[in-house]
C-alpha cells in the first residue's frame, strides 16, 4: 500500500502519485476517481498502523534524494526569482520599447496567469500524476521565458505566461510523497529559505543583469537551471510507492472534477476586470464604451461563475462550504489587501529611484533591499515566537498597523530624500509584512480539517496573487494619470507624450534642461498616488485581522497542510 494514513477525525489517506484520496465519516469531499486500491468503508486507522504504511515505502536516499532537493529548490528558486528580478528591469525596459505605459502590464500578465491557475493547478494534482504535472508546469514556465528573452515588442513580454502556482505547490506534494513525515520539516525549510534567498536576489541579480549585460539576462538566467530540473525529474525520478488504481469513470465525470465550466468563465471574467481597470483613464476615457463594456461583461461573468460555484457544490473551483468559514474569508481578503500593497512598493520603488534619484538598475536593487531583508527576518523570527505561544492572530494585527505605518512614510519620499528616510522607511514597512504574511497558511491549517488544508490554501494563494495582478494595473493608472496632469502644472508646455515615451532612466536625456525640475517634481508627486493605493490596500487588511478566529496551533497537527 503507497500512502500514508493519518489519523485524525476525519480519515485522510494521502496518495503518493496522483494527489489525495480522501474519505470522511462526516461527509463525502466530492473528491472521487481516485483509489488506493483499499476498500472506502474501512475504519480510521490507528498511529501505529500509520507508521507501519510508512515503513512499506522505500523513499529515495542518498545521492538521488540530494538531486532530488536540489531540483525542486531550483525550481522554487526560480519563482521567486521571477516575483522580484523583473522590477528592477523594468526602467530598462521601458526605455527600449518606449513603452512606459505599459508597465502595470509587466506585473499583472505574470499575476493574472498564476491566479487563473492557481486552484485549477490543484484540482490537477489531486486527479492526475504529480510526476507529470510538475513537468508540464516547469514546461510551460520555461517556454513563457523563453518567449520574453526573445521579445520584440512590449507586447511580446506580456505573453510571458507561466505556471509558477503548480511548480511550488508540486514542489511541496513532491517533498511530502519522497520524505519520511519524521524528516519532512527540514525539506520544506530548506525549500523555504530557498523562497527567501531568491526573492532577496531578485533586485540584484536583475540590476546586474540590466547594468552590465542586458534586461533579457533576466529571462535567459531560468532556463539552465529549469533544464537540470526537466531533464533529472523526466529520467531519474519516480514517484515511491505503487501506482494508485483509479476507479473507472466516464470522460465526462472526470471532466466535471476540474469545474470546466467554472475555469472557462472565471478565466475570460478576470481578463476583462484587468482590461478595464488598466485602460480605463489612460487609455481610453472612463466613460468610453469599450471600458464600460469590459465592465459590464466582467459583472455578467462573475455572476455567472459564483452561479455555478453554487451549483458544483465540493467540485467548484473555490468549494463554497470551506469558503464561507470567518478564518478562510479573512485570511483572504488579509492577503488580498496587504499583497496588493506590496505589489505596489515592490514595482515601484525602483521606479523611483532610477527616474528620482538617477541611480542605476543595480543600485535601485540595492536600494529596496531594506524592505526585502526586513521581510524575510520578521518572517522567521514571529515563526519561532508564535511556535512558541501559539497564537498568529495579534501578529496579523501587529503586521497591519506597522506595515501601514511604514508605507504612509514612503509615501513621503520626494525628490531631495535621502538615505536616512528611505532606509528607515522601507524597513518598518519590510518588518510589517513578515510579521504577517506567513500567518494566514497557519489560520487555514489550524481550522480546517486535514482533508480541506490544499483547498483552504489555494483559495488564500489565489487572493494574494490576484490582489496583485489588480492593484499593480490600478496602480499604473493612478501613475499615469497623475503624471499627464502634473506635468501639465510643473512644466507647462511639455508634451506628456515625450516623458511617457521617454522611460523612467532616460528622462534626464529627452528633457530639455529648462524642464527637468518640473517633471521630476511631477514624476515624485505621481509616484507618491501610486503609492497612496498601496497604503489604502496596506490599512484596509486590518478588516481580515479584525476577523479572523483567535486559535492556537498548540497540539494541531499542521505538517501536511503544506501540500496545498
Amino acid at each position: 500500500m503507497s500512502s500514508l494514513s493519518v489519523a485524525t477525525e476525519h480519515t485522510v489517506t494521502v496518495n503518493d502519485h496522483a494527489g489525495l484520496t480522501l474519505q470522511t465519516s462526516k461527509e463525502q469531499s466530492g473528491l472521487t476517481g481516485i483509489s488506493n486500491g483499499v476498500d472506502s468503508s474501512f475504519s480510521a486507522p490507528t498511529e501505529k498502523s500509520a507508521e507501519l504504511e510508512e515503513e512499506e515505502i522505500v523513499y529515495p536516499s542518498g545521492l538521488r534524494l540530494g538531486l532530488l532537493t536540489i531540483a525542486l529548490c531550483l525550481s522554487v528558486f526560480l519563482v521567486a526569482l521571477d516575483n522580484t528580478i523583473i522590477a528592477t528591469a523594468i526602467p530598462k525596459i521601458t526605455d527600449q520599447f518606449k513603452s512606459l505605459n505599459d508597465v502595470g502590464w509587466y506585473g499583472s500578465a505574470y499575476q493574472l496567469t498564476t491566479a487563473a491557475t492557481q486552484l485549477l493547478f490543484g484540482k490537477f494534482y489531486t486527479f492526475m500524476p504529480v510526476k507529470w504535472v510538475f513537468i508540464t508546469a516547469i514546461l510551460v514556465f520555461e517556454l513563457g521565458k523563453s518567449v520574453s528573452l526573445l521579445a520584440l515588442t512590449s507586447g511580446d513580454l506580456t505573453y510571458d505566461i507561466t505556471c509558477s502556482a503548480g511548480i511550488f505547490s508540486g514542489a511541496m506534494i513532491i517533498v511530502a510523497n519522497t520524505v519520511p513525515l519524521a524528516r519532512r520539516p527540514i525539506y520544506t525549510g530548506i525549500i523555504g529559505g530557498t523562497f527567501g534567498i531568491a526573492s532577496v536576489a531578485g533586485p540584484l541579480m536583475g540590476g546586474v543583469f540590466t547594468d552590465k549585460l542586458s534586461w533579457r539576462w533576466c529571462f535567459l538566467i531560468n532556463l539552465p537551471p529549469g533544464a537540470f530540473t526537466l531533464l533529472f525529474l523526466t529520467f531519474f525520478f519516480t514517484m515511491p510507492g505503487k501506482p494508485p488504481v483509479r476507479e473507472e469513470m466516464s470522460f465526462k465525470d472526470r471532466l466535471m472534477q476540474f469545474d470546466p465550466m467554472g475555469t472557462a468563465i472565471f478565466i475570460p471574467a478576470i481578463v476583462c476586470l484587468l482590461l478595464a481597470l488598466q485602460w480605463g483613464g489612460s487609455k481610453y476615457p472612463w466613460k468610453d464604451g469599450r471600458v464600460i463594456g469590459l465592465f459590464v461583461v466582467f459583472g455578467v461573468l462573475i455572476s455567472a461563475f459564483i452561479a455555478i460555484q453554487f451549483w458544483q457544490g465540493d467540485r467548484a473551483t473555490i468549494p463554497l462550504r470551506i469558503f464561507k468559514k470567518r478564518t478562510i474569508w479573512s485570511s483572504a481578503w488579509y492577503l488580498f489587501a496587504i499583497g496588493s500593497g506590496f505589489m505596489i512598493f515592490s514595482f515601484y520603488l525602483p521606479i523611483y529611484f532610477q527616474s528620482i534619484h538617477n541611480v542605476s538598475a543595480v543600485n535601485s536593487g540595492i536600494s529596496t533591499l531594506p524592505m526585502i531583508l526586513s521581510l524575510v527576518f520578521a518572517s522567521i523570527s514571529v515563526g519561532v515566537v508564535i511556535a512558541q505561544v501559539g497564537y498568529y492572530a495579534p501578529f496579523m494585527i501587529a503586521s497591519t498597523i506597522i506595515a501601514s505605518v511604514g508605507a504612509g512614510l514612503i509615501t513621503t519620499l520626494g525628490v531631495s530624500s535621502g538615505h536616512t528616510k528611505w532606509i528607515p522607511y522601507q524597513v518598518i514597512f519590510g518588518l510589517g509584512l513578515g510579521l504577517g504574511l506567513q500567518q494566514p497558511s497557519l489560520a487555514v491549517q489550524t481550522v480546517l480539517d486535514m482533508i480541506d488544508v490544499p483547498s483552504g490554501t489555494a483559495i488564500i494563494m489565489f487572493s494574494q496573487t490576484l490582489g496583485g495582478a489588480l492593484f499593480i494595473s490600478v496602480g499604473q493608472n493612478v501613475f499615469t494619470n497623475q503624471l499627464v496632469s502634473g506635468l501639465a502644472k510643473y512644466a507647462a508646455g511639455l508634451d506628456p507624450n515625450v516623458v511617457l515615451s521617454a522611460g523612467a532612466t532616460s528622462l534626464r536625456s529627452n528633457v530639455p534642461a529648462d524642464k527637468l525640475a518640473g517633471v521630476l517634481l511631477a514624476y515624485s508627486h505621481a509616484l507618491d498616488s501610486a503609492f497612496y493605493v498601496g497604503v489604502a490596500m496596506t490599512g484596509l487588511s486590518i478588516i481580515g485581522c479584525l476577523s479572523i478566529e483567535w486559535r492556537s496551533i498548540k497540539g494541531k497537527n499542521i505538517e501536511m497542510g503544506m501540500m496545498g
